[in-house]
């Protein structure tokens, strides 16, 4: 994505993240901290068990050299504003997958590097040294995800009748960026997806499935509810790939290294619709049962 795609990005992510901030408020953020089980289960899948993941299938997979780092570098990233976008599609624990991305983006500022120059070694069998750009990632964060949701939040206690009447509006408006992001990325790379799909479409799908479905699962069984379940897969699964093809192109200086990222960000939208949808039934039958 170019300069200007991504500042749009940027932007509409802003937005919704205050949309999001109109239905939270403190108390949920308390509780995700006074019961930390799901905070660590969700970052446990996050910073250990994705990059296992990720390693275990470029062994298992037949991987040109520049696409088995490019799964290295998605199963390094976190999960970025785009997974509070889909949990709150989702009607998952908003709170919780705010709390996941702010704190696996910073701790992942150390960890990115230690993933990809192990997996840089494994791969190439050479050793290069990458560092993040600290103070900028901490800004993207701070900037995209945490103030707007603050401010949402300050709206609905100054507001509560405003923030309750633009609850539904913003989250319709939410779902259709989605679709139209969704869209936007399958038209502006049509000319190489067939090719990028065939390089990458396979590890990227099982990348992504694998992620969500663990995820998912630790959840289950360390009884954690629904809501809290589905944030973890979508944090598992979602995750930023607008970081990944910046570390690929900027900091590894190769563009054959964004294509995993790229065709990664493509079906994690598609997965994600999906699970949005089943999610939202299991829910409803939850609620009716």
């Amino acid at each position: 994505m170019d300069n200007i795609s991504n500042a749009i990005l940027a932007l509409s992510l802003i937005i919704i993240m205050f949309g999001m901030g109109l239905s939270l408020s403190p108390k949920d953020f308390v509780q995700v901290f006074v019961r930390p089980k799901a905070i660590l289960i969700g970052l446990i899948c996050q910073l250990i068990l994705l990059p296992i993941i990720g390693f275990s299938l470029i062994n298992t997979f037949t991987l040109s050299p520049e696409i088995a780092i490019g799964v290295i570098i998605m199963a390094a990233c976190p999960g970025g504003p785009t997974s509070n976008l889909i949990t709150h599609l989702a009607n998952g624990d908003t709170a919780l997958s705010v709390s996941l991305t702010a704190i696996s983006s910073l701790i992942t500022l150390i960890s990115i590097p230690f993933i990809i120059n192990l997996g840089l070694q494994h791969v190439l069998g050479e050793g290069t040294v990458i560092q993040l750009d600290i103070l900028a990632t901490i800004l993207q964060v701070f900037i995209i995800v945490i103030l707007p949701v603050a401010l949402g939040m300050f709206l609905k206690a100054k507001k509560p009748d405003f923030a309750l009447k633009m609850e539904k509006p913003v989250k319709k408006a939410s779902g259709i960026f989605f679709v139209l992001v969704l869209v936007a990325i399958i038209v502006k790379e049509r000319a190489l997806l067939f090719s990028y799909l065939q390089q990458a479409g396979l590890v990227s799908l099982a990348l992504n499935i694998l992620t969500m479905g663990v995820g998912y699962l630790l959840g289950y069984l360390f009884h954690l509810s629904l809501k809290q379940r589905i944030s973890i897969a979508i944090e598992g699964g979602i995750q930023n790939g607008t970081l990944g093809i910046s570390i690929a192109t900027i900091l590894l200086q190769n563009t054959a290294y964004a294509v995993t990222p790229a065709v990664y960000g493509i079906i994690m939208f598609i997965t994600a619709g999906v699970f949005i949808y089943w999610s939202n039934r299991a829910l409803s039958r939850q609620i009716k049962n």
